[in-house]
């Protein structure tokens, strides 16, 4: 036992430094990428102050190149909590656990892109509708009259969907540990409805995740706040190498944000990878009597 903990540690830790030092690397790339934004600021910045106007830089660009990038760290975030995943399951399942090759991982995030796709869009699609019938851009209260039902009712209809997914999101919580015990994508979601459509396995869910949930966002906070000191270091290192206030600033707000991320990925994710594997077994051996 002994042993298949410290092997487990052994994978664990390994994923976490290496997906830690992807990251960071990804993120240089991205700076690097982004570069020619910061001089441009740099540049607007100067010229603004030789004509003694304020300049208000436009970050715009930054966020659309922010949200390109976006797909790449959930690509690595995916790789990663997949190949713990792996070794979770198989060390609640008595097994040695070990590095997992390609394939083994393909299933597992196979079900973290057709989650996403299954419990995410309804929420996104339902945002954009309701802010094109009610947002403040719009000039005139047209299409619907301001403070009238039918505008209250598609204006907070974006809550609602969002609950609705948080609920859909909860009922295939175990498809990764389904799939990484050997069944299909589809197959592992299915699975996963299966076992949280009943009282135990709704009760035992929510009551898994809703604690996970709070200790890793108050790890996150708390580690953040830890590492806020990195912010003015970094501007100041970077700035000075440099020569780029706003290349400085963003890494300054960057970096406590970094740190807590690493922190808390490297302590929530096995943690409730571990939890969610174990829970899948005992609802999965439950259910196997009369359920298969």
């Amino acid at each position: 036992m002994r042993r298949d903990r410290r092997a487990l540690a052994g994978v664990t830790g390994r994923v976490v430094g290496l997906g830690g030092l992807a990251g960071l690397v990804l993120t240089v790339v991205v700076f690097l990428v982004a570069w020619p934004l910061f001089t441009r600021m740099r540049n607007q910045r100067v010229w603004y102050h030789y004509l003694e106007d304020p300049y208000l830089h436009d970050s715009t660009d930054l966020a659309q190149l922010a949200l390109c990038a976006l797909p790449l760290f959930l690509l690595l975030l995916g790789i990663g909590s997949a190949a713990i995943q792996g070794a979770c399951s198989r060390a609640v399942a008595g097994e040695a656990p070990r590095g997992d090759s390609p394939a083994r991982l393909r299933p597992v995030l196979a079900v973290y892109v057709l989650r996403g796709l299954v419990v995410w869009p309804l929420p996104v699609i339902v945002a954009v509708v309701a802010d094109r019938f009610t947002g403040y851009h719009l000039d005139t209260p047209l299409p619907l009259e301001r403070g009238t039902w039918p505008y209250l009712l598609v204006k907070y209809s974006p809550l609602a969907a969002l609950f609705a997914a948080v609920l859909l999101r909860l009922a295939l919580t175990l498809a990764p540990a389904a799939a990484a015990a050997g069944l299909g994508a589809r197959a592992a979601l299915r699975r996963s409805w299966s076992l949280t459509s009943t009282r135990v396995g709704a009760a035992l869910v929510v009551a898994l995740a809703v604690p996970l949930v709070v200790l890793t966002a108050g790890l996150l906070r708390l580690v953040t706040q830890v590492a806020l000191p990195l912010r003015p270091l970094v501007r100041g290192v970077l700035e000075d190498a440099t020569g780029n206030f706003f290349a400085a600033y963003y890494a300054g707000i960057l970096a406590p944000v970094i740190v807590g991320i690493l922190v808390t990925a490297a302590v929530a994710v096995p943690l409730s990878c571990t939890a969610f594997a174990a829970l899948h077994n005992h609802l999965d051996r439950r259910d196997a009597p009369s359920g298969r």
